[in-house]
Order: C-alpha cells, then sequence, then structure tokens
C-alpha cells in the first residue's frame, strides 16, 4: 500500500506519535510557539486533530487507548501502525528539493531525529547530494540579476550549514 501525499504538518504529527504512543493534546503541546519544535513549525491544535484524523484514515495511526482528561473529556491516545512507521523511515531520510525547505522541512527531520538519538549525518549528507546540482547552477548568476542574487546568497548559507554540520 503506498503512502498518501501527506502535508507537513501531518508528517510531523506521525512522527511525534511515532516517537512512543501519546494523544492530540500533547502533540499540539510539542508544536505550540515556545516550545523546541514550535521554534521551528508552529501547529494550532485543530490542525493537529485534523492531522490525526487523516493518519488514521489513512491507516497510519490506530487508536491505542483512552485516558481520563486533566479537566476536560477522556483523550484518545494514538500510536503509529506499521505502514506508519514505515513511511517514517522512508520520509526521515529522504532530502528535500529546494533550498527554501531546508528552514523548515529539513530543520525538523534534523530535530525530530536527534530527538530520536538516530544519527543524521546519512540524511546530512544525502541532502547535500540533492542539492549539490543547484549550488552549482548558483554560483555563478548573471551580474545585476537581484532575483539570482538573491538565490545566491541563499545557497551559500545553505551549504555553509549543511557543510557546517
Amino acid at each position: 500500500m503506498a503512502t498518501p501525499e501527506l502535508s507537513l504538518t501531518e508528517w510531523v504529527v506521525l512522527a511525534l506519535v511515532g516517537e512512543s504512543p501519546t494523544h492530540g493534546f500533547a502533540v499540539a503541546r510539542e508544536l505550540q510557539a515556545e516550545s523546541d519544535l514550535g521554534r521551528i513549525l508552529t501547529v494550532h491544535r485543530p490542525l493537529v486533530y485534523r492531522a490525526l484524523s487523516r493518519l488514521q484514515q489513512a491507516a497510519l495511526v490506530e487508536e491505542a487507548a483512552t485516558e481520563r482528561g486533566d479537566a476536560g473529556p477522556n483523550r484518545t491516545v494514538m500510536r503509529a501502525t506499521r505502514l506508519g512507521k514505515a513511511a517514517l523511515k522512508r520520509w526521515f531520510v529522504q532530502p528535500v528539493d529546494h533550498i527554501r525547505d531546508l528552514r523548515i522541512e529539513f530543520l525538523i527531520k534534523l530535530r525530530l531525529t536527534e530527538r530520536r538519538g538516530n544519527d543524521a549525518q546519512p540524511l546530512v549528507d544525502a541532502q547535500r547530494s540533492e542539492l549539490a546540482p543547484t549550488f552549482e547552477l548558483l554560483a555563478n548568476p548573471p551580474a545585476g540579476d537581484v532575483v539570482d542574487q538573491w538565490r545566491r546568497q541563499n545557497a551559500i548559507a545553505a551549504r555553509t550549514f549543511l557543510n557546517d554540520l
């Protein structure tokens, strides 16, 4: 069964559920603006629950248990399915296609990889290889073109970042 197209939010929610069974409220807390992951990608609670629903429909997560809420209704604890874990394994090593995607998607993959205690070097190496043609292309943009100059400076910063990792 092929993994459906998932949004970045859905991938991140799946990754958090894949760390250990949890409920939507806890996932939303992990993605608040002031949290470690929220500094990279902030996701509000309704979008977390929407992502969980979509992931459940795609058989990537399933209900594991129900626990009492602190002050509200019971909470449904979700866990990643075998299919969800396999999809995550592929996602974690897949480099992004564009330099602009380093800021959020690549960075959150790095942080989530660190949280899992896994070696991020294979992802970094794959990312460097994926963007090598772009770095080469932007090494000498036409003089005077402001867009190409902007892209060149971003490419330099991205290459430096990847090399420093």
